[in-house]
């Protein structure tokens, strides 16, 4: 009798679909697949050496997040930026690794200083006594991990921002704590900021954090306002003078 162990066979094909959305998403975001573009089943499944059925889901999953479109007589073609799901964690990783990195690095820290000041406000009327304390909780992690492991204090600086996002109460701001999380990963993974923040950004996270315990409004949108310009500030030079 034949056994046969599937797991490793499934493990395979979500590893070749993996690849190749990631390869592809790229490409398009970056621009080297450019708008209008028929993206041929055949010459993909060739040049990536897989199966026309893994080409087609991953061309199914690309036209959900806004990427191409499939129309009959004329294939699946790539579309513009405009109608792109720009908030989709996946798109706002590609076109960090894409190099129109810089684009997204503007538009993704512009964003943040529309909304995150306007979210630790309401988090500081709205959020709950167990979430204000575990964020206090969680600012003291963060100076802990700020001076001694990058990697640990990245995920928490991540945690921190969604914990703040999701204590405003306000479904549409807590929807964008991925697309945050991205950009604050993205920004270590490319080396565009340096792994270890510095003392000051550290003790304006931890001012943000008493402000909603306190329940202050005005400082904690203060205090949010501060962590998003230094951000941006970092990272100003590198949109404005990209070489």
């Amino acid at each position: 009798m034949l056994i046969t162990n599937p797991e490793p066979q499934a493990g395979t094909a979500r590893n070749l679909h993996r690849g190749l959305l990631d390869a592809l998403g790229i490409e398009i975001v970056g621009g080297q697949s450019p708008t209008g573009q028929v993206m041929s089943i055949d010459e993909i499944a060739e040049a990536h050496r897989v199966s026309r059925s893994v080409v087609r889901e991953v061309l199914r999953v690309l036209a959900s997040m806004g990427l191409v479109s499939s129309t009959r007589g004329v294939g699946t073609v790539v579309l513009p930026s405009r109608s792109w799901n720009v908030f989709d964690p996946q798109v706002v990783r590609w076109r960090l690794a894409s190099p129109n990195r810089m684009a997204q690095l503007r538009s993704l820290a512009e964003l943040r200083a529309a909304f995150e000041p306007e979210a630790a406000a309401l988090a500081a009327t709205r959020g709950d006594d167990a979430t204000v304390g575990a964020l206090v909780g969680m600012a003291a992690s963060l100076w802990v991990a700020g001076h001694t492991d990058g990697s640990d204090f990245i995920e928490l600086d991540v945690s921190f921002h969604t914990m703040v996002l999701e204590a405003s109460g306000n479904e549409m701001f807590a929807s964008l704590a991925p697309a945050v999380g991205e950009i604050l990963r993205g920004r270590v993974r490319h080396h565009l900021t340096p792994p270890l923040p510095v003392d000051e950004a550290l003790e304006r996270h931890m001012a943000l954090a008493r402000a909603i315990q306190k329940r202050e409004p005005d400082a904690a949108r203060a205090a949010a306002r501060q962590i998003v310009d230094q951000s941006i500030l970092e990272s100003k030079h590198l949109w404005e003078d990209p070489a």
